[in-house]
């Protein structure tokens, strides 16, 4: 899979599906990040449906929070279209894609900044519905499940996704409405870049592990493109991060 960008991106004939972007998380690490993350995800979003994408909320597991808003019935209520492959999670694809890191592939518990608390005192799965900062029109759709979004695709014939959220390693790449399950299905998903991280421990620091899971996706799976490449201005960048990260060695690329 080359990584070029598409030179054009059909806004008004796409759909954004956001994931996991929780109100909580059992690692605080992960759970800040996303608290910084949101608000620049929810000005793109508000701007990507004002030229007419359709914007599908993935929050997975927090289906019964929204049980019975119009935004939930919408995907409940999309017609049945059948479907070239099945719907589960997807790991790692030996056919077609190399192996990531340990640290990415099997990321274990979180990792802290020095003097940061690691762990959530909340249950391991503290999460009830996606963080509040990333608001919900009344045309959007909300789904964690692969078959209804697959639904709501085919009734608008959308090809174009655009995926973005979190994490990049583990729940972008693998639910069964991620990165490779659009692939599998013949969609055009595109990875948003800077609105998505990973979760992992890798030794070169926390940035640099997300850029390399963005190369590998890049390489295997599909394009990636920022959100400012589609709605203007400056593209997200935790602010952790500062200035971009040093190349990544060519022996170490997924």
């Amino acid at each position: 899979m080359s990584g070029q960008r598409p030179s054009s991106w059909p806004v008004d004939r796409a759909a954004v599906i956001i994931c996991d972007m929780w109100d909580a998380h059992h690692c605080a690490s992960a759970a800040r990040r996303v608290a910084e993350m949101a608000p620049h995800m929810n000005q793109t979003v508000t701007r990507l449906l004002g030229m007419g994408a359709l914007v599908i909320h993935a929050p997975s597991g927090c289906m019964d929070f929204y049980a019975g808003t119009p935004q939930r019935r919408r995907a409940r209520e999309a017609p049945h279209a059948p479907a070239p492959v099945g719907f589960d999670w997807r790991p790692w694809d030996a056919a077609r894609e190399a192996p990531l890191p340990p640290a990415l592939a099997h990321p274990g518990e979180c990792s802290c900044r020095g003097g940061e608390p690691c762990r959530d005192p909340r249950p391991a799965h503290p999460w009830s519905r996606q963080i509040a900062t990333i608001e919900i029109a009344d045309g959007d759709a909300i789904s964690d499940d692969g078959q209804e979004v697959f639904n709501l695709l085919e009734a608008r014939g959308i090809a174009d996704v655009l995926v973005m959220g979190v994490h990049l390693n583990v729940c972008v790449l693998g639910r069964p409405f991620g990165i490779r399950q659009l692939v599998y299905l013949g969609k055009r998903p595109v990875l948003c870049r800077d609105l998505t991280d990973a979760f992992h421990r890798d030794p070169r620091g926390h940035c640099a592990g997300t850029e390399l899971t963005i190369a590998h996706i890049e390489r295997h799976w599909c394009p990636a493109m920022t959100s400012a490449e589609l709605t203007g201005g400056a593209p997200f960048r935790f602010a952790e991060c500062g200035e971009p990260p040093a190349p990544i060695p060519e022996g170490v690329r997924g």
